[in-house]
């Protein structure tokens, strides 16, 4: 498994209710394309920034590894964001 935090600086938003209409289409899209479980996970209470956690299950380790860089690389690619940092964590069988 492997696992992704998404620290965003969001562009022109000046609600809580702007906020969503920039991160769900995000998340959806994450879910859609990719198959990977994600939520906003931080940072709910702030309109200009967003945590997004997203997670990956596989029994193939290289295959984990190519579906969070192309997770990264949409995030990293959408304009109306700016990726402020990316944590990458892997977990295997011997992590309790």
């Amino acid at each position: 498994m492997g696992t992704l935090s998404f620290d965003l600086l969001l562009g022109d938003v000046h609600s809580l209710k702007q906020k969503r209409s920039v991160v769900r289409p995000i998340l959806a899209e994450l879910q859609r394309k990719h198959a990977v479980s994600v939520a906003e996970v931080g940072e709910q209470d702030l309109y200009r920034r967003a945590r997004i956690g997203l997670a990956a299950v596989s029994g193939d380790m290289k295959h984990v590894t190519d579906v969070l860089d192309r997770c990264e690389r949409m995030v990293a690619g959408r304009p109306e964001v700016e990726l402020l940092s990316v944590r990458r964590r892997y977990h295997g069988d011997e992590d309790e």
